[in-house]
Order: C-alpha cells, then structure tokens, then sequence
C-alpha cells in the first residue's frame, strides 16, 4: 500500500505545477486545468478513505488474533462482551421431535411374530398397539465444543413414559485428509436406512428386514473412523469397533468389541437431474447366553438362549431424480436394500443344547415420488426367507413351515412446511401364517427449534 500511497502524493503535487506553467503559457485552458484538478481531488479522497477502511480492518483483525493466541506469559486481558447472537452460537442447539400415531389393524398386534426368526425377548416388531398413541418423540441437542470438536445427543420420549438415549456421542471436525473420528453411542453406519432416525424415514416403521436382523435399528457403544476419498466421485469408507450392546449382539460383559463392522459407499452425479449412491456394509456380533424368543409354525413361541456369532451382510442402493436438481417442486426417489444373517452357535431350550446354524436374508424395495410441492406418494414391498435353519436336536420342535413373510406399503403425506408433517400410510402385511394383516397408519411428525439438514 506504501507504493500507491507514494504515486498519488507524486502526481498530485506535479500537476498543480504543470498547470501553472501551462496557465500561464495558455490561459483559455485554465477551465480544463480547474476540471480536472477537481477529479483528482475526488479520485485522491476516495482512495483515501478506502484505504483508511483496509487499515481499520487490518487493525481489528490483529487484535482479535492477538486475543486468540495463548499467551503463557502475559496477563490474561478480559475481552470485550460479545453480541447476544455470537454468544447464543456457544449454546447447543436444541430441537424436539414430536410424533403422534393412530393404529388400526384387521389382525390382533399382540400376537405378531416372524415364524422362523429369532428375536430377542420383548423385540419392537409389528405395527404396534390399536388406537391412539404418543410415538417416539425425540430431543436432540448438538453445539460445537471448540475448533476439534463438536457433541450431540439424541433421546428418545417413549409412549410408555420412559426415557432412553438414542446417540450421546462426540466427533471430530478437523483431523484432515478426510478423516473423522465418532466416540460413544450412535447408530452404525452400516447400509442405508439404519443411521437415520425414524422422524426422517419415508414411511412409519422400518422395513420387515431390519425387524428380523438388526433389532429394529442398530446401535452401540463404541467408536468408528471414516475417510472421505478426495476423488471427483464420492467413495467413503469406515470401521466401527463397539460394545455389541444391541442385536444381534448382547450387553455382555466382556474384555474387548463385541461388535465390528466395516463399510463402503460410493456414488455420484448422473447429468443435472440424476444422482446415485450404493453401497456394502458387514456387521460382525457376539453373544453369550442371549434370550431369545423363537416362533415356529404352530404354538406359541419358544424361550431360548443363544451363544455363538452372527454375521450381516447389507448391500443398499439409492438413486434420485430432481429436474435440473431442483427438488422443490417434484422429485423421486428410488431406494433399496438386500440383508443376509449368518448365525452359527449353541442353542438353549429347557435342558437341550445343541448346535444352531441358520443363513436368513431379507429386502425392500421402495420408491417415493413428490407430484406437487408438499404432497408425496410413496410404495414399499418387501420379503424375508428364513431358509432351512439347522437347530439340532431342537430342530423337530422348531419346525419351520415354509412360510415367507411379505409386505405391501403405501404411503401418502402432506408438509405443510418443512417443520410439519402428515401421514396416511395402508398395508397389507403377511408376515404370519394365515390371513393379512391389514393396517390404517395415520401419523403426525412436529419439529420444533433447530434442526440440521438430514443426510442424503
């Protein structure tokens, strides 16, 4: 700035000399002379006082670099009291969740099973009870901790009046070369649908698959790293080391992970209207003497205890489309995914053990189409197979029937704003023996206060 600075005083002491030497030579000019003596005169004063604006702003970006840095051996200078917004940005940001369900069903939810599954005791399966209800309602909170880290909590409001954490954990927001590190409790990140909460789902439950092999949903204590490739495409890997606290897991206690996973997605952009993502996942759990509730073709279902490993494998699938990328008016999307348990132990029923191996798989497939701004259609059809499981000498009592059970979803909601949301969803569930289950879903989904923008 020195140099500039040095150029103008330069020039504009050498006009005024020019102007008289050329007065005096020419004295018609002296109108042109004064004309443009007033340009420079403005252009100088303008230049000046953009200059003294980028000296004002050099000086206060120096102070607050000078009130950042650790200084061990100065006095600690109390800074000056910040604004109330730059004082609100410390405080966790706070929303809640919620969620309302009216249920009727052709078919008593009491007694819904999976013959041919293995659930653990009391699991979360079916359209739940008639009438009216309070769903799981959800408190959220999250806030950056300092320049390397940020929290967030999830808990969960259950109808019955109880409380449970959802996601307590911390992560990293600045390892570099893509990396980000997660500790503590959260959803795995293995398939597609398992770490969205269930106020983002396109449909009121999950699908038969993640009821049949995941608990419902999958969570754990533990850690897990993830690396963003830098590649044009998206390729993100991870590994996850946990507790083993869920299913198909238990809460055992032992030295070391009773969970493992690891993960790959991969995807990308297809012209300006298409997109994709897709990916693997495998899910790796141990139990020791784990309850199970078993339910086979005919009776009521059968107590039993499991120790041994399981293995999941999930593959999933996603492809949008959106005109010209612009999802406010009308979009669709297409979503899938493919599951395969492994199970391999020793099974306990009454004073029998013996040897249990079973190879189960499960899928959906759903599509949700937005045909004007606020209203969408969705449908959703999906299987599971129970294969020939492999009870040992427990296998006569246990007796499958052949039976596959499948499902049919649709589903219709309205948003009046992006903080509300209105549900009416039909199905026609198969997954027991005998006549379908026919069922009316109709759901309110409220958010109140902050709440970040949901993942692809």
């Amino acid at each position: 700035m020195k140099t500039p600075t040095t150029a103008w005083l330069t020039l504009a002491l050498a006009i005024p000399i020019g102007a008289s030497a050329q007065t005096s030579a020419t004295p018609d000019a002296s109108p042109q002379i004064q004309q443009l003596r007033q340009e420079l005169d403005a252009l100088r004063a303008a230049y000046e006082t953009r200059l003294q604006a980028l000296e004002a702003r050099l000086q206060s970006a120096e102070q607050q670099a000078r009130r950042a840095a650790p200084n061990d051996d100065a006095p600690a200078v109390p800074a000056a009291p910040a604004a109330p917004d730059a004082a609100n940005a410390f405080n966790p940001a706070v929303s809640l969740i919620l969620s309302g369900l009216y249920a009727g069903s052709s078919r008593d939810p009491a007694s819904y099973r999976l013959p041919g599954f293995e659930l653990p005791t009391g699991a979360a399966i079916g359209p739940g009870s008639r009438g009216l209800s309070l769903t799981e309602s959800e408190l959220g909170l999250s806030a950056n901790i300092d320049p390397w880290w940020r929290g967030a909590a999830h808990i969960a409001l259950h109808p019955d009046d109880s409380m449970s954490v959802e996601e307590a954990f911390v992560q990293t927001t600045s390892l570099g070369d893509g990396l980000t590190f997660k500790g503590g409790r959260f959803y795995s990140g293995i398939g597609y649908l398992n770490s969205q909460h269930a106020h983002s789902w396109d449909f009121a439950d999950n699908p038969l698959a993640y009821q049949a092999f995941l608990g419902t949903q999958y969570g754990d204590d533990g850690v897990q790293l993830q690396w963003l490739a830098p590649t044009e495409q998206f390729l993100q890997l991870g590994a996850e080391l946990g507790r083993g606290r869920g299913f198909p897991g238990d809460d055992s206690s032992r030295n070391g992970a009773g969970m493992s996973a690891l993960t790959a997605h991969t995807g990308g952009d297809l012209g300006d209207s298409h997109n994709w993502r897709a990916g693997l996942s495998v899910l790796n759990a141990r139990a020791s003497q784990q309850a199970l509730s078993l339910a086979p073709a005919l009776g009521d279902p059968v107590g039993a205890k499991f120790s041994g490993s399981t293995r999941v494998w999930v593959l999933d699938g996603v492809w949008k489309w959106a005109p010209n990328g612009n999802a406010t008016r009308t979009h669709f999307k297409l979503q899938g995914e493919y599951l395969r348990s492994t199970r391999s132990g020793e099974l306990s029923i009454a004073s029998d053990s013996d040897r249990m191996h079973t190879i189960q798989s499960g899928w959906y497939l759903q599509g949700i189409y937005q045909f004007m701004p606020r209203w969408r259609l969705g449908l959703r059809t999906e299987a599971l197979n129970a294969g020939s499981p492999d009870y040992g000498v427990n296998t006569p009592v246990l007796a499958g029937s052949g039976h596959a059970p499948r499902k049919h979803s649709l589903m219709l909601d309205y948003s009046p704003s992006e903080f509300s949301r209105l549900r009416l969803q039909l199905a026609e569930d198969r997954a027991r023996i005998g006549s379908a289950d026919h069922q009316l879903l109709l759901q309110y989904q409220m958010s109140l206060g902050a709440h970040g923008a949901h993942g692809y």
